[in-house]
């Protein structure tokens, strides 16, 4: 059975979103403060973790923060009552997994759920022989570790930037577009949004690159979107 954490003040929200993904066969356990919901998330293995930014005693990005640093990454769904982009994109740049912007549809959330569900069983269901290291000149990419190496250093990635950098690593030379990357990274269609995909691998760039202006790993495809260097 799959276990959900729920970190939400809002009784009636907590309330919804626990009966629906019950209905589910979910396991649910839900928190109403941030402080709570950390311990929690600290002490049990939970295969999904559905958040809101605004919480008591601390915040949904520290505590997303807080358990990336302790190389927790329990995927997290985040829920905001803010609607500014540059909200959405701190709640995805300190870890989170998706966003979700109050109010909402049960039917989005819930959509937002079971794509990230197949995503980890994808993960889980990799076989021996595909979570071998990928090596890249000086970069190293452990699929079955989540881990990503540079010059014999460890970089820091957050869970988007890892699965976009392996999806492009496991296939050199393919040129994916913003949209394609958005369906293949996020699960679903994520219209509008395809600047986050640039922004995503500005970032990820910044990291592994050298020169990020000159890139050798992650390179542009002029009038298409992006592709992994099939010459390393």
């Amino acid at each position: 059975m799959k276990k959900v954490l729920v970190i939400e003040d809002d009784l009636n929200i907590s309330d919804l979103i626990q009966i629906h993904l019950s209905d589910l066969e979910y396991q649910v356990k839900v928190r109403h403060n941030g402080k709570q919901g950390l311990l929690t998330a600290q002490n049990e293995d939970f295969d999904l973790i559905v958040m809101d930014i605004m919480l008591p005693e601390m915040d949904g990005i520290s505590i997303c923060q807080r358990l990336r640093a302790l190389d927790n990454f329990t995927p997290i769904l985040m829920l905001t009552a803010k609607s500014e982009e540059i909200d959405k994109i701190m709640g995805l740049e300190s870890g989170a997994d998706d966003y979700l912007t109050k109010p909402f549809k049960i039917r989005e959330l819930l959509a937002r759920v079971k794509a990230i569900m197949r995503r980890q069983d994808q993960y889980r269901s990799v076989s021996a022989d595909q979570s071998r290291p990928l090596h890249f000149a000086q970069l190293e990419l452990d699929e079955k570790m989540r881990k990503v190496m540079l010059h014999q250093k460890r970089i820091e990635l957050t869970p988007k930037e890892f699965d976009l950098l392996l999806l492009m690593a496991k296939n050199p030379g393919r040129s994916y577009s913003r949209a394609e990357l958005l369906e293949l990274i996020w699960g679903y269609d994520f219209s509008g949004y395809e600047h986050t995909v640039n922004a995503h691998i500005n970032r990820l760039r910044s990291k592994i690159e050298q020169d990020p202006n000159h890139p050798k790993f992650i390179l542009t495809t002029w009038g298409v979107g992006y592709r992994f260097n099939d010459e390393l």
